[in-house]
């Protein structure tokens, strides 16, 4: 590592993200050696002793705490990197900017437009270094159909159709509430379906497609009362389990979403289909290293729908993996996200989506609630600049 500038990186969360970003941070270096910054692993917190001891061996981190606040006093941390339920994003956030810590933040950026608008101003306030892992962006097929769209070659679009199905909720007997189940609890998660997966798909949208203008939503919970894993007791259910919406596009485009966690049979089924006046594109997680596209100007007899298999040198991050044909899974991108922050720090640039762009994620995510609980027609308010 001669040469190379230490991040010394302190991460709040050893759950699922917690693990994602870890393995992120451990393998980035090897990929990307022309990075000026190394991420050294220094401090990992949760409240359970034993296992964040366990979870510190596992992943290579050389010390832990079990109050993030303490983590943040440190010295020798350089920027925290919050992995915890969504209310705690905003606390965390706000004490990490105070210090004059660097902040990446597991999406979606808090539980209400009013939380989300505290974290920006504080990193604003701070001038610190800010980034929220929509980590779906860092796939190689998908930063391709960025660059597809970015380049013209679909022309005017006319429609963005996404969903996210899961089927995991279904039965009334899951607990709402606790360490693996806090994502039914709108405490702790502020948002059910919206908040958790059809986040995703906007800042995917929006970074495709550009800003959405105004939504018009429907909302469902199925399971009206389930047990709280705290407590023992039932109580009533405040998260959305399924959420359509349909929307403007600034561009004049029309948008459909879907996402639920009801569709028995799908675990994480996340796709996208643009289409536009010449082509049009489209892509599914469960197929990840694919993006599919349709030319119109293709001569008619063999006019039709390609698969592009997404491994090739001359895409997007692949000249830093395998040969072609080999694919990459969903763990690269949480090691393109590292890969990326660095990288703006090097160029002294910011690394998207920042905490700003996340706000405007939950500006719609807002109205779509706010749409359905009204029925009818809401303006978002969104200022999308981001390219």
């Amino acid at each position: 590592m001669m040469n190379k500038k230490e991040l010394r990186i302190g991460t709040v969360g050893r759950g699922f993200m917690g693990r994602t970003h870890s393995n992120g941070y451990n393998r980035v270096s090897n990929f990307f050696p022309d990075l000026q910054y190394h991420p050294v692993l220094k401090a990992v917190c949760s409240r359970s002793e034993d296992k964040v001891k366990a979870f510190a061996e596992q992943w290579g981190y050389e010390s832990y705490e079990t109050d993030w606040r303490k983590l943040i006093a440190r010295d020798d941390i350089d920027a925290v990197d919050i992995c915890t339920p969504n209310d705690t994003h905003a606390e965390i956030a706000i004490a990490a900017a105070e210090a004059g810590k660097m902040i990446l933040c597991e999406k979606p950026l808090a539980r209400t437009l009013e939380e989300s608008q505290t974290m920006v101003d504080a990193v604003e306030k701070a001038g610190v270094a800010n980034t929220v892992y929509y980590n779906y962006r860092r796939l190689p097929a998908v930063t391709l159909a960025k660059q597809v769209i970015d380049s013209g070659k679909l022309g005017k679009i006319f429609h963005y159709r996404a969903n996210f199905l899961q089927d995991w909720t279904i039965s009334p007997e899951v607990p709402q509430g606790g360490e693996g189940t806090w994502r039914l609890d709108v405490d702790a998660a502020g948002s059910g379906v919206t908040g958790d997966l059809l986040a995703h798909c906007i800042d995917t949208a929006m970074w495709l497609n550009g800003g959405i203008k105004d939504v018009s939503a429907v909302t469902e919970t199925f399971v009206k009362e389930r047990m709280h894993a705290g407590s023992g007791e039932k109580q009533k259910v405040g998260i959305d389990d399924a959420c359509i919406f349909h929307c403007h596009f600034n561009n004049g485009s029309l948008g459909l979403f879907e996402s639920t966690r009801y569709a028995r049979g799908h675990k994480a089924l996340y796709t996208f289909e643009i289409n536009g006046e010449h082509a049009s594109i489209r892509w599914d997680l469960h197929d990840l290293n694919r993006l599919e596209y349709f030319d119109h100007s293709d001569e008619s007899i063999v006019r039709g729908w390609r698969s592009i298999h997404v491994t090739d040198a001359d895409q997007p991050y692949i000249d830093k993996w395998w040969v072609p044909g080999l694919g990459l899974g969903y763990e690269h991108s949480f090691v393109h996200q590292v890969a990326d922050f660095l990288k703006s720090l090097e160029n002294k640039e910011e690394c998207h989506p920042t905490f700003k762009d996340a706000h405007e994620t939950q500006k719609v995510c807002e109205a779509v609630l706010d749409s359905a609980a009204d029925r009818s027609w809401k303006d978002t308010n969104v200022e999308w600049a981001e390219k």
